[in-house]
């Protein structure tokens, strides 16, 4: 399995090949509702990757796409992600490896904290953040559970003192 960055001339077709492989449940799962096919503008913003503004990465097996993750800016600090992999690939780690190559480039874009609503039926998906986000804050919020996870927590470089201290306050 092989991990690459997205850009505009390769988006498209790894866009198309991984919402092809997401049964209907995986894309009501993903996009919050029945989705029976993309819309024109819905692939238009799936596909305008810039990596600055919106980054994505795309893992593939033997050169075909089977999941992609993304983190678009929402503000000055902040950043929202999101997952799909293709039903064949769920549960192989493909989302843990998206997942986290997604948080190392977030860092480098400057975001200082990520985002994310995940319906409250996507099981796989929030243990994933709870295993790849140690820490993520997740709020329960009408229709959706609303994560949230500082970066801060992954870039932070941990001193012995560091250590002492927080020792020294239990």
């Amino acid at each position: 399995m092989r991990v690459t960055e997205l850009n505009r001339d390769t988006a498209p077709e790894a866009v198309d090949a991984v919402f092809e492989g997401l049964s209907a449940r995986s894309r009501y799962l993903r996009f919050h509702s029945p989705t029976p096919r993309l819309t024109a503008s819905a692939r238009r913003v799936l596909t305008d990757v810039d990596g600055e503004r919106h980054a994505a990465v795309c893992a593939t097996v033997g050169g075909d796409p089977i999941g992609i993750a993304r983190v678009i800016k929402t503000g000055e600090c902040g950043a929202e992600i999101a997952v799909a992999v293709i039903d064949l690939w769920q549960r192989r780690g493909v989302g843990r490896l998206l997942l986290e190559e997604l948080t190392s480039i977030a860092a480098r874009m400057g975001v200082a904290e990520l985002h994310g609503n995940v319906l409250p039926d996507n099981r796989a998906m929030l243990a994933l953040v709870r295993k790849v986000l140690p820490g993520v804050r997740l709020t329960r919020e009408v229709d959706t559970i609303e994560l949230s996870y500082p970066l801060a927590w992954v870039t932070a470089e941990i001193s012995d003192a560091d250590l002492v201290e927080s020792l020294q306050g239990i």
